[in-house]
């Protein structure tokens, strides 16, 4: 992991992976497959991309009932009490409708709705993600909605693992698919005789996965545009090297694309940070992974003055920010784009990702200095309720009207000015 003074040119922002134009193509090639002819092109696709030859991709009630009782009973109660702390942290967010009724009658309020059905793509590949089971699909149903579907890619021996069935079934969730990238997403945007489509799809994927819900976004709403992982640790000579570099190797070995930045203005720090990764890198089990990651896209920043440091990390605006300093609250206040901000030495990033209870669907590639965390209000519509007063019409109407001509807007003017006829009887 290199060391670079902040004075020295680096590109600090990450852009949105737009892909190349033959992914592009491929991708738009496979959705409209998918409209025309629903389940079998998925299952061709699963047979292309899987590699397993499948007659019906929805999860049975067996597959349930196996991926339960492969599992021992520890590793099913902390699933439970994961699953407790993402609920109780995202029923906080929840919004109520609300009306305001004004001295002239007029009502005015917010009418907050669930969307119908929700469509969760949980990613497979190089790694099993139960955690993306529980932070896609718990924010969903505090907010109340009614159908959930989930897909996911299958194995090789054309199953789902353990871990991502057992927590869809925690949470009660069985409408559950074999079937991943852009072929998944196609379904739930546009439904096949399987899959019902939905109003809104969540949830990391690949380049294929992130290029389908772009091209979807407008006949479905979608979270975001996903890239890989990123953290940024902003510390002073008060951290632990050995910590600081476990927790920024705990992205780099997600995709070897992941970013892992480590912001100080200590130079011992820098020098220990950047032994002890390659330390810990020799005997990572996703070595290879983890290694190209911090090689092509892990720094140590070196900053001359603290607001120098502080002014950097928002410049990043990464994913996860770790604050390992002596009093890391009062940085708190400073940091303006950041997705996920974790404050002192025993507030490791995976303790996000897991268990405290904040969501880890976080806005990445910059994207956290205009976006936010998955969250509750991501899965309701919000709309607006207008009951004027005859009083309040009586009161505004030469205005409205006004307004409208100003406009250009001949017709909005005579709608409102229509109604004066009331007051003449």
């Amino acid at each position: 992991m290199k060391i670079i003074r902040k004075s020295d040119p680096v590109n600090l922002r990450r852009t949105v992976d737009q892909g190349t134009v033959e992914q592009r193509k491929i991708v738009q090639s496979i959705i409209q497959d998918v409209k025309e002819n629903g389940d079998q092109a998925v299952l061709s696709y699963t047979e292309r991309f899987d590699g397993v030859k499948l007659v019906d991709y929805k999860v049975t009630s067996e597959e349930f009932e196996e991926a339960y009782d492969s599992l021992d009973g520890e590793y099913v109660q902390i699933l439970k009490e994961a699953a407790d702390n993402i609920r109780a942290f995202h029923e906080k967010q929840s919004t109520k409708s609300w009306f305001d009724t004004q001295s002239n009658g007029t009502i005015l309020g917010q009418k907050i709705t669930p969307i119908d059905a929700a469509g969760v793509y949980v990613p497979g590949g190089t790694a099993a993600y139960p955690s993306s089971v529980f932070m896609n699909i718990i924010p969903a149903q505090v907010a109340g909605v009614e159908r959930i579907v989930m897909v996911t890619p299958p194995g090789k021996d054309g199953k789902v693992p353990a871990g991502v069935l057992l927590s869809a079934h925690i949470l009660g969730v069985e409408d559950v698919y074999k079937v991943g990238g852009a072929q998944a997403v196609a379904a739930l945007a546009y439904g096949t005789e399987s899959i019902q489509a939905v109003d809104k799809i969540t949830g990391p994927g690949n380049v294929f996965v992130a290029l389908a819900k772009r091209e979807v976004f407008g006949d479905v709403d979608i979270d975001m545009i996903a890239g890989p992982s990123e953290i940024a640790v902003l510390a002073d000579d008060t951290a632990e090297a050995a910590e600081v570099a476990g927790d920024l190797l705990s992205q780099a070995e997600h995709d070897a694309r992941s970013s892992s930045v480590l912001v100080t203005t200590s130079s011992s720090l820098a020098e220990q940070v950047q032994s002890e990764v390659e330390k810990q890198l020799a005997d990572l089990p996703r070595e290879e992974i983890a290694r190209k990651s911090v090689e092509d896209y892990g720094m140590i920043i070196l900053c001359e003055t603290w607001d120098e440091a502080v002014d950097t990390i928002n410049e990043i605006a990464p994913e996860h920010l770790e604050i390992i300093t002596e009093d890391p609250f009062q940085e708190l206040g400073k940091i303006k784009h950041a997705g996920a901000i974790f404050l002192g030495p025993y507030s490791s990033e995976p303790v996000g990702d897991y268990f405290a209870g904040p969501n880890h669907v976080l806005p990445t590639n910059g994207t956290a200095r205009f976006s936010s965390p998955l969250n509750v209000d991501d899965f309701v519509k919000k709309s607006s309720v207008i009951s004027y007063s005859a009083q309040a019409m009586k009161e505004n109407a030469d205005k409205i009207a006004r307004f409208a001509r100003l406009e250009g807007l001949e017709a909005h003017a005579r709608a409102v000015e229509i109604r004066k006829e009331r007051w003449k009887s």
